[in-house]
């Protein structure tokens, strides 16, 4: 899948002009790109064209017109477009009402989450497995973000696993706290498979 270059990000008056389009293209994508394992984890698989979208809305965002500026938001989400043999995600981590919540609290349940990134994020499909590989730098033993950015790889035995319509393909979430799986639509098989054959 390509990279995105400076050249790709519009400026924000010309972003204004699409804006409400490329938005609405994005929701009905990401219908079929994204999958709730259990009560309080989602994924959203990531493309070139949803990573696009996040770097326009970023620079929206921070009015940003300085090229040095764009450019480092580029590098922020350019890891986030998949490469040849992996599927690209975002987890997310909902703990209704943490923000009231006192410290002690609030550390209890960001712990329920952890353990994650040690496997714990599986997609199965047929006896093909893959677990997750997690972003470094976004958890320690006393913070967890609710936002974590994970890659997949995908050998020749997923890659066909997921293409076999007659095989069950679900993600699986399990760090010994926490343990919920949700099954991959045929829609959302598509999508994977759409962007591992643009990533050869």
């Amino acid at each position: 899948m390509r990279e995105i270059h400076l050249e790709d990000i519009r400026n924000i008056a010309e972003y204004e002009k699409v804006r409400e389009a490329m938005r609405a293209e994005i929701i009905a994508l990401k219908k079929n790109r994204r999958l709730e394992v259990g009560p309080n984890l989602s994924l959203v698989f990531e493309n070139r064209q949803t990573v696009l979208f996040q770097i326009h809305e970023m620079v929206r965002t921070e009015r940003l017109v300085d090229d040095r500026k764009i450019q480092d938001e580029i590098d922020a989400y350019q890891n986030l477009v998949p490469r040849a043999g992996e599927l690209s995600a975002t987890l997310f981590i909902e703990i209704p009402g943490i923000a009231e919540m006192s410290h002690d609290k609030a550390i209890e349940a960001v712990n329920h989450f952890q353990g994650f990134d040690a496997g714990g994020i599986v997609i199965e499909a047929g006896s093909a497995q893959s677990a997750g590989v997690f972003e470094a730098g976004f958890s320690n033993d006393e913070k967890m973000a609710a936002v974590q950015y994970l890659k997949f790889p995908v050998d020749a035995a997923m890659r066909a696993a997921l293409a076999d319509p007659d095989l069950p393909a679900r993600l699986t979430a399990n760090n010994g706290r926490y343990r919920a799986e949700a099954l991959f639509t045929q829609k959302m098989r598509e999508e994977l498979l759409r962007d591992l054959s643009e990533s050869l």
